[in-house]
């Protein structure tokens, strides 16, 4: 299966090989700031399956997410559009931000994280899996 997605203006672009290993809803605080909205969806690909276009409009920011460990942000410098997340903990994964799809009548996502922030309006399945904080690794 291929996807392709990319940034408001169009500026950045890119396509992916495969299915993702997981998606989910983030409640975490910064994703909240990141997107201004409740929640950000996030469908997570090894590195080898995604390919940006135009890489010289990416620009990134760092932050110490609430592990402790380092958040590298990636998004559009000429719209601001979030692309994709890494993560310390998983250096293998990009993180694709899912707003970013073209068509995101696929997403299905089977859990969610920080569900300590979730706001009240979020009303997410029940049925998923759902963590306080990040989801554990196994």
């Amino acid at each position: 299966m291929e996807r392709v997605g990319g940034c408001l203006c169009g500026e950045t672009r890119y396509e992916i090989v495969g299915d993702p290993v997981r998606v989910i809803y983030c409640h975490c605080n910064d994703c909240k700031k990141q997107t201004s909205a409740p929640y950000s969806i996030v469908a997570s690909y090894a590195k080898e399956q995604v390919s940006i276009q135009k890489p010289g409009f990416l620009k990134t920011y760092e932050s110490v997410g609430d592990s402790g460990m380092l958040v590298k942000r990636t998004f559009c410098s000429n719209c601001g559009s979030p692309i994709f997340s890494e993560v310390h903990m998983t250096p293998e994964m990009l993180h694709i931000k899912a707003g970013g799809f073209d068509d995101m009548s696929w997403l299905e996502p089977s859990a969610e994280i920080y569900t300590k922030d979730k706001v009240r309006c979020a009303n997410i399945n029940e049925s998923i899996d759902s963590y306080a904080g990040g989801r554990p690794r196994k």
